[in-house]
């Protein structure tokens, strides 16, 4: 037996996948997680099994290596020094480059590189966009993993610089091609300045010649630029801002609602150690309000900014040249962001700065029914010198303090880029009316959670809530956090439900959306069209059931109107964070993480 089938024999052995921990209701689990195909597997682990399993990975992951040094050695063979200008690596010299993915799970949307990877495409390009920290470079190395010897042969990889030009670029991949190179991936392709005006030729050229391009990058409105002018139907793509509760629980493997809302977003938290937490929360991109607005800064600002000025010489900066000359456009964005419900609006920006995290904490307190938490404490503290430390947080300028006057043609551009980079998203409240009320959501759960933790950070430097009793103190901040999660809770829900429904594909079958009544209303609804019926939902960021919580589901004047106008209610159903129950009336409460998993099942 030679040493390469002694290895793969032992390798068979052992078992495949990670140890994993998830801390559940305070309770730790260990799981073995693996994938088969596209599916993820696990199962639980107990006692002595723990430290058992580990062992094993590990050794697999050791003899896998070691496997893959041995089968490189069999592929290299005396190559010719070419004189590349930049950074290319091909053949056997990408194993050392793709193997560390092997210690992560693939994304959802890897099936749409695959297919193009597989499929009858012979013009097109595939471009994958994202923010930074969402998995597009671990997804080119992941589909490089599946590849056979002879595919890793005729495959290349390029890194873009900064200093790369289209035709430094395209040098490369002449030579590239007469080595026989079929599958070509460019990384950070928008780091050339004149990438977005030059694009087609990938596709006109050497697509249409047989060669499978794939072209990724962080500069997401880069490409959509490109793919709306250069590359105009003639491109395949992938986006991975968005990461849904389900696959950011199956990276991650952090079953739990709430650390979605605080790190939600980007796959930071995953990149080092899967297994540990405290490095999980300490790596996650919105940590605190320092790292967010980092993010916001790096991924968003720049992304915008650097496009504006490739495209064209600059001359689609528009409106925002001069947001942009006197170095407001980044507070132009945190300002939109900020907001909570992101309502593109002239007075969002221009208005002195005012929280809503502050206005809605108050109601609460002053409204609650526990005597012991009903205090009007926010209604006399002085909000001035609160949100002037908050602004500083969140480095607000106001009104009389910007050089630029905002206006409404600036507040739209902003709104037309945030959503080319899938930042945010319009859902609509219906009324029996037929009146609709559309408002806008941004999707990365963990930066807006992150700058109401700011405002807690404000309230607690005031010297009014400093005076204060420490269980008061914890009490407030408490509260203007869990208002917060339940709103968020509210719109993940009907975010994750409407893009599954909704798509296309679908057509107009589906709607999901808000009721209001006049004195209250459903937190989600969906009606099937066809059918003519609708289902109705409470969404509730609690573990516990409460009479409370079905008020509005049992209240015979709702059911009567909303099924006059959207057909027969067939579910009754309150989403929160406890155990599956049916009541004797039929209410069904229903676990809200099973719920957002089981909608990727469906």
């Amino acid at each position: 037996m030679t040493e390469i089938e002694r290895l793969k024999h032992r390798i068979a052995e052992l078992p495949d996948g990670y140890v994993t921990k998830k801390t559940i209701n305070g309770k730790e689990y260990f799981y073995l997680q693996w994938m088969e195909g596209r599916k993820t597997r696990s199962r639980i682990l107990k006692g002595e099994e723990i430290g058992q399993y580990r062992a094993m990975v590990t050794e697999r992951k050791a003899l896998a290596r070691k496997l893959k040094q041995l089968k490189r050695s069999e592929l290299e063979e005396p190559v010719e020094e070419l004189p590349f200008t930049s950074s290319v690596t091909f053949g056997a010299d990408l194993i050392p480059f793709i193997e560390p993915a092997n210690a992560f799970i693939p994304r959802n949307c890897i099936r749409s590189l695959h297919n193009y990877l597989t499929g009858p495409y012979s013009d097109k390009v595939c471009i994958i966009y994202g923010l930074r920290r969402t998995g597009k470079t671990t997804m080119l190395k992941h589909e490089m993993l599946t590849f056979s010897a002879e595919q890793l042969a005729r495959t290349a990889y390029i890194k873009c610089r900064s200093t790369d030009t289209l035709a430094s670029i395209n040098r490369d991949v002449k030579a590239l091609q007469k080595l026989g190179i079929r599958y070509l991936f460019i990384d950070e392709a928008t780091l050339m300045e004149d990438f977005i005006d030059g694009a087609a030729l990938f596709s006109d050229v050497y697509a249409a010649c047989g060669m499978k391009i794939v072209l990724s990058g962080t500069d997401s409105l880069g490409f959509a630029f490109a793919e709306s002018q250069e590359l105009y139907d003639r491109s395949v793509k992938v986006h991975t801002t968005f990461i849904p509760y389900e696959e950011h629980s199956r990276l991650l493997g952090i079953r739990d609602i709430d650390e979605y809302i605080r790190y939600g977003g980007t796959l930071k938290a995953g990149e080092l150690d899967f297994e540990d937490d405290e490095v999980n929360a300490e790596e996650a991109s919105f940590r605190d309000d320092e790292t967010t607005r980092r993010y916001i800064d790096t991924a968003i600002c720049r992304n915008i900014q650097h496009s504006l000025e490739c495209y064209r010489d600059g001359r689609y900066l528009r409106h925002l040249r001069e947001l942009h000359e006197k170095d407001e456009l980044t507070n132009a964005i945190n300002r939109i962001i900020e907001d909570e419900n992101h309502q593109f609006t002239f007075d969002v920006i221009t208005r002195v700065f005012k929280s809503h995290d502050l206005s809605s904490a108050a109601q609460m307190l002053r409204s609650s029914r526990d005597e012991d938490s009903r205090i009007d404490i926010l209604d006399e503290i002085d909000r001035t010198q609160i949100l002037k430390t908050l602004k500083g947080i969140l480095d607000i300028k106001e009104k009389q303090d910007q050089q630029i006057g905002i206006t409404e043609a600036h507040i739209a551009e902003i709104r037309e880029y945030l959503k080319s980079l899938d930042l945010i998203e319009s859902l609509n409240v219906e009324t029996l009316t037929g009146a609709s009320l559309a408002y806008t959501i941004f999707i990365q759960p963990g930066m807006r959670f992150c700058q109401a933790q700011a405002l807690v950070y404000s309230l607690l430097k005031d010297e009014q809530i400093n005076r204060l009793d420490k269980r008061i103190i914890k009490l407030i901040s408490d509260r203007i956090l869990e208002g917060v999660l339940g709103h968020m809770l509210e719109d993940i829900v009907i975010f994750e439900t409407k893009r599954k429904l909704m798509p296309k594909r679908n057509g107009n079958r589906y709607e999901v959306f808000k009721l209001r009544f006049a004195s209250g209303e459903y937190d989600m609804v969906i009606y099937d069209a066809e059918a003519f019926t609708c289902e109705i939902y409470e969404i509730k960021h609690s573990s516990k059931r409460d009479e409370r919580q079905v008020r509005h589901l049992v209240n015979g004047d709702y059911a009567s109107e909303t099924e006059s106008r959207f057909g027969k209610i067939t579910r009754r159903c309150v989403l929160y964070k406890g155990e599956n129950h049916t009541d004797g009336s039929g209410i069904e409460y229903r676990n809200v993480e099973e719920y957002l998993c089981s909608l990727y099942a469906r």
